[in-house]
């Protein structure tokens, strides 16, 4: 097999464009091999193979940088630069990440897992290139896809390359092909020639000569930068990177090694901002994925032969958090007409995929853009509207001055169901929901929740509709045991004594609550016996209760899914005034793994909380 006498980009450059042809499809081989055992983003990375399979063949990389938006289409990127040997420990503990790492390689020269910020952090290098010798210059390539242009953050780091004129490539991989419906002879021949050397000669001692020596040459320059563009414009959608600086080609078949390298080559002479549209194939090479990319977006193990899932089903009695979400919204939105529902571009991986099935009308995906999310929530607000805004704790970081400056400051009824908040498992230190308890709390006028089970969820969801102000709501990447029985009420701000004793006091917040229940349990069988309150509010907090319980213990441990830094058990002990056990993540990030793994090794298992508690009362 060719892949096997891969051992770095440098290896690629041996092969002919009929070898890298079949080791385009043996590529594709080892991702479906290894990703049908471990999970992980397929339809993605294997649209990309031939595009990264150029991108090597063409650069020096690692010296030439690379750095892929999100990070979930770089599978190809991996095998090729030395870690083939270990991909099948992909997304596995103490394994491969399932994006870019520095910690992994110097071919990796960022970590990245969140979208829309490779433009600009190509800039900040083709900028620190140009402050550099000569002989320490580099290329820079940006690899983006059509769902970066979403985010603002992509248009800003366009907007401020195109004005500086730095030499960076941007290669926008689109897969749909009404986005990019020119792909054909006539825009390959017209790509052709205006990525040649000659042309470009041509182009540049053109406009030299007229800025120069011909008077009002200016004008006429001017002139020839328009019929190009008028040009392209006939073949190519590229007018909108024009008008931001850059020199535009495409857009090419991202599937024809071919047309991709000639066109690599030549585009990577040219000077200043420059972008390559290539257009592939989500799934490409594996029949399941083709047919069905948002499945195959990001997915457990599965049969190889035909796609279906692995994984196993929960119990009949179990739920995860978010189809629990996914039912009461539902539910909700048939009885409150003024219900709306808002994602940034994760209708499926929120829960709101049934919404928008049952009321399209009321339902506004916005793309990868969560700032806007927020901010265009508000706006419904304003009008009337309870929106829900669900999204990942870990995206909903991008818009934290949305929610203070047009939530929270405007008081606006706003509910963020916030999924996957704590440990999320295999898609690693990117996308952890460790720090929303902080960022969260220190937001004036937003309650914020987390239920104990599915139960307390339903709940939690009518009583923030009842409350007519911003709300969050936190819940894990987990399964949780649901049953319609009415839970407690709710009252704002209360927490809820679970048991009593004398020995120590645990104060549980959301995930941890069953995990405290086992603990406890664990201790009574020692004959330690404690109280246990299930929190339900991280703000405001029930500091009546908490002292009231607290008064006779000596031993006060609060729990959290998340870093204890500034968290919930922080905020316990400054207004209890006095030292607690605080039982949370460890400042820092929390890499990939099992999500029980890595809570075990964090001290949040039953027999860790109990065996921290043996050690402080010494028993």
């Amino acid at each position: 097999m060719l892949l096997d006498k891969i051992g770095s980009p440098q290896d690629l450059k041996k092969l002919n464009l009929s070898q890298l042809g079949s080791l385009a499809g043996e590529i594709r081989s080892r991702m479906v091999e290894v990703v049908s055992q471990t999970g992980g983003h397929l339809a993605s990375s294997l649209g990309a193979v031939e595009l990264i399979i150029s991108l090597h063949y063409c650069l020096n990389t690692p010296k030439d940088k690379i750095i892929f938006d999100v990070g979930h289409q770089a599978y190809a990127h991996k095998i090729l630069t030395g870690r083939n040997n270990r991909f099948s420990t992909l997304r596995q503990y103490g394994g491969l990440s399932g994006f870019p790492s520095r910690e992994e390689s110097d071919y990796d020269p960022f970590t990245t897992g969140h979208s829309s910020n490779a433009v600009s952090l190509g800039l900040g290098l083709a900028c620190a290139r140009d402050l550099l010798p000569k002989e320490e210059q580099f290329h820079v390539a940006c690899v983006i896809g059509d769902g970066s242009l979403s985010g603002g953050l992509c248009f800003e780091g366009l907007n401020n390359a195109g004005h500086l004129k730095k030499d960076i490539l941007v290669v926008l991989n689109t897969n749909e092909l009404s986005i990019a419906p020119n792909v054909g002879a006539i825009s390959n021949y017209l790509n052709k020639i205006i990525s040649l050397p000659v042309y470009n000669r041509f182009h540049d001692n053109l406009v030299n000569f007229l800025s120069n020596r011909v008077p009002r040459g200016s004008r006429l320059i001017k002139l020839i930068s328009k019929f190009e563009e008028g040009l392209k414009g006939l073949f190519v959608p590229g007018m909108l990177f024009e008008e931001l600086g850059f020199r535009y080609f495409g857009p090419i078949d991202g599937h024809d090694l071919g047309v991709l390298t000639n066109t690599l080559k030549n585009v990577m002479n040219i000077k200043g901002p420059r972008i390559l549209h290539v257009v592939t194939k989500k799934g490409k090479g594996c029949s399941f994925a083709e047919k069905d990319p948002v499945k195959f977006h990001g997915v457990n193990r599965f049969n190889i032969n035909t796609g279906e899932g692995l994984a196993g089903n929960a119990p009949v009695e179990l739920k995860s958090y978010t189809e629990v979400f996914r039912d009461k919204i539902v539910e909700l939105a048939h009885k409150e007409k003024r219900l709306v529902a808002v994602t940034a571009a994760m209708p499926e991986g929120s829960g709101l995929n049934k919404f928008r099935d049952v009321f399209p009308e009321r339902f506004f995906d916005v793309g990868i853009a969560e700032s806007h999310a927020v901010c265009f929530a508000a706006g419904l607000a304003r009008h009337g509207f309870k929106p829900v805004v669900a999204v990942y704790s870990t995206f909903l970081q991008r818009a934290y001055d949305q929610m203070i400056e047009d939530v929270a400051l405007q008081g606006l009824p706003v509910i963020f169901a916030v999924d996957r908040a704590g440990i999320v498992g295999e898609d690693g230190v990117t996308h952890q929901g460790i720090f929303d308890i902080v960022y969260l709390r220190s937001v004036p006028n937003l309650t914020v929740m987390a239920p104990k089970d599915g139960r307390e969820l339903r709940e939690m969801l009518e009583f923030a509709f009842s409350l007519n102000k911003p709300v969050a709501i936190r819940y894990p990447r987990a399964n949780t045991f649901v049953n319609t029985q009415a839970a407690t009420p709710l009252d704002l701000g209360k927490a809820e004594l679970l048991r009593e004793g004398k020995d120590f006091t645990i104060i549980a917040l959301g995930s941890m609550v069953s995990v405290a229940q086992e603990a406890v349990k664990l201790l009574d069988k020692d004959g330690i016996t404690g109280s246990l309150i299930n929190a339900r509010f991280a703000a405001p907090l029930d500091i009546e209760l908490m002292k009231k319980v607290c008064a006779d213990t000596d031993l006060v441990c609060s729990m959290e899914e998340g870093v204890r830094e500034g968290g919930f058990g922080s905020a316990i002990s400054q207004e209890l005034g006095r030292r607690i056990l605080r039982m949370g993540l460890p400042p820092g990030f929390i890499p990939h793994g099992p999500r029980d793994l890595l809570l075990e090794k964090n001290g949040l298992s039953a027999s860790g909380v109990a065996g921290m508690i043996r050690k402080e009362l010494n028993r």
